[in-house]
C-alpha cells in the first residue's frame, strides 16, 4: 500500500503535487524546511493551511546552519533578482547549496524510519531549464541512491516534470485546488511582492490562464 511524504513549501508546485497525489499515493506527511530564507514565515503558514485543507500531518524542519554557511539572495542581504529576463543569472543568485538534495535525503530518513513508499517533490520542466536539481535525471539519481542508503527504498515522484507553470496553473484550476492559499514569493513581508522571479512565474501563468480571481487575491491586480 502506498504511503507518501511530500516536500511542501506552500508554493504553486507543491500545492498541485499534493492535490494530484493525495489520494492515489496516500500522502500522510508534509515536510516544510526553514533554512533561514526570507520567506520562511509565510511559507510555513501557507504550508500549514494546505495541510489543514487536505488533512495531512505537517512537520517543520529547521536547518539554521544552512543559512550560516552560504550567501545568496534567498537567505542573505543580497537583493532578490526581479523579473524573468535573465533566468540563468537569477538562478545563480538564489542558489542554495545542495538544497533539494539535502531536503530529499532528510525525507529519505523519514521514509526509511516509517516505511513510506514515496517522496513527492514539485520539480517541473520550466524550472529544470535553469535549476539542475529540478530535473528528471536528478530525481532518478536520488532514487538510485536510496537503493543503497535506505532499507525502505522509497521512490521519488516528480508528477510535474513535464509541465511548465502555465500547465501547472491550468491543472490547479481544472481540479479546483485552493490557489488562494498559495505563497510563492521569495521576499519578506506579507503576501506576494509581484517582482521576484517566483512571483513573476506565477503571475504570468495566472494571466495566461485567465485566472483574474486569483490575480486579484494574490497580487491585487
Amino acid at each position: 500500500m502506498n504511503k507518501s511524504i511530500i516536500l511542501l513549501s506552500g508554493g504553486l508546485d507543491s500545492l498541485v503535487c499534493l492535490g494530484l497525489c493525495k489520494e492515489e499515493y496516500n500522502v500522510e506527511l508534509a515536510l516544510t524546511f526553514n533554512y533561514g530564507q526570507k520567506s520562511a514565515e509565510k511559507e510555513i503558514a501557507a504550508a500549514a493551511e494546505l495541510c489543514k485543507y487536505y488533512g495531512i500531518t505537517h512537520k517543520i524542519i529547521k536547518l539554521d546552519w544552512l543559512k550560516e554557511m552560504t550567501h545568496n539572495a534567498l537567505t542573505g542581504n543580497n537583493e532578490l533578482p526581479h523579473g524573468l529576463d535573465n533566468p540563468e543569472a537569477s538562478a545563480k543568485a538564489v542558489w542554495v547549496p545542495n538544497r533539494n538534495g539535502l531536503f530529499l535525503n532528510i525525507a529519505g530518513a523519514f521514509a526509511d524510519a516509517e516505511n513510506y513508499t514515496h517522496i513527492i517533490i514539485g520539480a517541473n520542466k520550466e524550472e529544470a531549464a535553469t535549476f539542475p536539481d529540478n530535473t528528471k535525471e536528478f530525481a532518478e539519481s536520488i532514487n538510485t541512491e536510496f537503493q543503497y542508503s535506505t532499507q525502505a527504498k522509497p521512490q521519488v515522484l516528480v508528477p510535474l516534470i513535464n509541465y511548465d507553470k502555465n500547465d501547472i496553473v491550468r491543472l490547479a484550476l481544472e481540479k479546483e485546488m485552493p490557489l488562494e492559499l498559495v505563497q510563492s514569493c521569495y521576499d519578506t513581508g506579507s503576501g506576494h511582492c509581484g517582482k521576484c522571479e517566483s512571483c513573476c512565474r506565477l503571475k504570468n501563468a495566472l494571466k495566461n490562464n485567465g485566472a483574474a480571481k486569483y490575480l486579484k487575491q494574490l497580487f491585487n491586480e
